[in-house]
């Protein structure tokens, strides 16, 4: 069975199917031990009253008249509905009540108690219900006023309709077959209930996976609807996130492919073309080509490193977070280049690594464009939790219309790719490594102008 509503559908009814055979067979075994419990009472009180009446009728060879009257007098007494019968079978006596009910029916009462005493004869009880009642009139008082057996006989219980005249007994849903239809309607309405409840789950369930084998089919744009707030919106509004990080990495990997592939092109052409003049060329020509090959060298390995990093810190989420000293990095940094630098010692949570590359960036990007004097590095605290790491050169600056397009993968003021080199990757690596650190970077005007100041904002580590 491969639908996933089918499963859970038929889950639940046969789930339903078992409490309702559990709970018929429990309420049919509770009905039975009523019923025999009830049974017994009633044999119990039938015996009682049959002893009575026969310790006070004649004796079987008095006159059948003598008999009769008895029979008759005890009908009227009891309200009940009496025959009598000898010991050949032969009716002696049959009050008005028995034989109205023998005609209306048109033979013996089916629930008629027939009841052997000791003598041979059989007495026949049938008590009848409300209708009887009113039909033998009022009750005869004894002297005294009380009636007989009044404190003997308990309330009246409920009545057979059929007129058996004999109480029943509290039995459900109006005997065993009305308990298995009511369970029958109660496990079909449940049932058709359930259907569209667990339809309607597994209909969502399908709509997400026919968004995902869309996504997975090449259309990274796709995204599923969120209906509800249950676990599964959850999950399809999981999805979506998902399916737009992995979009945003295929188009950014794209992108990098292209932009790498295009600037491969010029250190390698370059290469061919000097590889190919060293031959021919004189001696102090061969040093200079030398020299170009070393350097579309470095140029290439840089290319390549900037291009790998940039394509992990892609499908990195976080990175390894310790303490790291933010001023005494800085501080080797600036001796390296021969910055200078001001500030206060401060902690921050990171990769060291990443910062330093990040760090060492900022410096060679100042070093390019920001004129022959040294840049300036300033460390403080910026209030809030966070840290600014500043980077200020004294070049021409940068328009306020390209500050943000410069962070963006192999982008380069115009001109600058002329006379300054580069690839365009530094700064990318710059904002990645700051939002991988929960941070950000951020280029405006240094003040005094001229020059600009890159801004890396990082948080600062728990004291």
């Amino acid at each position: 069975m491969n639908s996933l509503y089918l499963r859970i559908y038929i889950t639940v009814v046969a789930v339903l199917l078992a409490f309702a055979l559990v709970a018929g067979w429990v309420v049919k075994r509770n009905i039975e031990q009523e019923r025999e419990t009830f049974q017994s009472q009633v044999s119990e009180r039938t015996a009682a009253w049959a002893a009575l009446i026969e310790n006070s009728l004649p004796p079987a060879d008095a006159p059948e008249a003598e008999q009769r009257a008895a029979v008759l007098e005890w009908s009227q007494r009891l309200r009940m509905a009496l025959a009598l019968d000898n010991e050949q079978g032969k009716r002696i006596a049959t009050s008005e009540l028995f034989s109205r009910r023998e005609a209306e029916l048109g033979g013996m009462p089916r629930r008629a108690q027939r009841i052997a005493l000791s003598d041979g004869r059989a007495l026949w009880i049938w008590r009848g219900g409300p209708r009887i009642m009113r039909e033998a009139g009022p009750q005869p008082q004894p002297p005294g006023g009380r009636p007989p057996f009044d404190g003997d006989r308990p309330p009246e219980p409920q009545r057979d309709a059929g007129g058996s005249g004999f109480p029943l007994p509290p039995i459900l849903f109006g005997g065993g077959a009305g308990l298995v239809v009511t369970l029958i309607v109660l496990f079909v309405a449940v049932a058709a209930g359930a259907y569209p409840v667990v339809r309607r789950l597994t209909r969502r369930l399908e709509a997400l996976k026919r968004g995902v084998q869309t996504f997975g089919a090449g259309q990274l744009s796709h995204r599923v609807p969120v209906d509800g707030r249950d676990e599964v919106a959850e999950v399809a509004a999981s999805f979506n996130d998902a399916a737009e990080r992995v979009e945003q990495l295929v188009r950014a990997n794209r992108s990098l492919l292209a932009n790498a592939s295009h600037e491969l092109r010029s250190p390698l052409a370059r290469l061919k073309m000097a590889v190919g003049m060293m031959d021919g060329a004189p001696p102090e020509r061969r040093d200079k080509l030398r020299q170009e090959i070393d350097r579309d060298i470095r140029e290439l390995d840089v290319l390549i490193d900037e291009v790998l990093l940039a394509s992990r810190l892609d499908a990195r989420t976080g990175v390894e977070r310790e303490p790291v000293d933010l001023l005494g990095l800085a501080a080797e940094e600036a001796a390296r280049v021969d910055a200078v630098l001001d500030g206060e010692a401060v902690l921050v949570q990171g990769e060291e690594r990443l910062l330093r590359r990040a760090l060492r960036n900022l410096l060679e990007n100042a070093r390019r464009y920001g004129g022959s004097e040294a840049p300036e590095i300033t460390v403080r605290r910026a209030g809030a939790g966070q840290v600014e790491l500043r980077v200020s050169d004294r070049g021409p600056g940068v328009p306020a219309d390209q500050r943000e397009r410069i962070f963006e993968p192999f982008y380069r003021l115009p001109g600058h790719a002329e006379h300054a080199g580069g690839v365009g990757l530094g700064l990318s690596l710059v904002r990645q490594i700051a939002d991988r650190h929960g941070g950000h970077v951020r280029c405006e005007a240094r003040q005094p102008a001229p020059g600009s100041c890159f801004v890396l904002s990082l948080p600062a580590a728990a004291a």
